[in-house]
């Protein structure tokens, strides 16, 4: 059974911070490595970052980062609905999550986080250039 990235709910037992906390850690440690490995397969890095940095931002609000910790956590599982290996549809259902997260919080992403964004996918791209070379 995969780790819960989002609370049940329904459920008394689960209380909603610990499952924040959990996709936090999970997104903090694994992010950037898994990232790393998969940045030149992924379309949407610039967004992940973006969403990634507003995430945090000690001035995001808690509701928005849970359901951005949620999104990113999806994309750091090792295991999802559509192994990242599949090449060509591998990150749609990684993608997919992203992009209803980022439309459900869309106000909360401010220039800033695309901005630093921007830097830092830049940065990687001629890191891999380089490292190719």
């Amino acid at each position: 059974m995969p780790p819960m990235l989002f609370a049940d709910l329904s459920s008394d037992r689960i209380e909603l911070p610990m499952v924040i906390a959990r996709n936090e850690q999970r997104v903090r440690s694994g992010f950037w490595p898994k990232l790393a490995k998969v940045f030149a397969r992924v379309p949407f890095a610039e967004d992940a970052v973006a969403a990634f940095y507003c995430a945090t931002d000690s001035r995001t609000p808690m509701r928005v980062k849970a359901i951005l910790f949620a999104a990113l956590g999806y994309f750091v599982l090792p295991v999802d609905t559509i192994p990242d290996v599949l090449l060509g549809v591998g990150f749609t259902d990684d993608l997919t999550v992203l992009v209803t997260a980022l439309a459900l919080i869309r106000t909360h992403m401010k220039p800033e986080h695309y901005d630093r964004a921007h830097r830092t996918v830049r940065r990687l791209r001629e890191d891999q250039a380089s490292s190719a070379t």
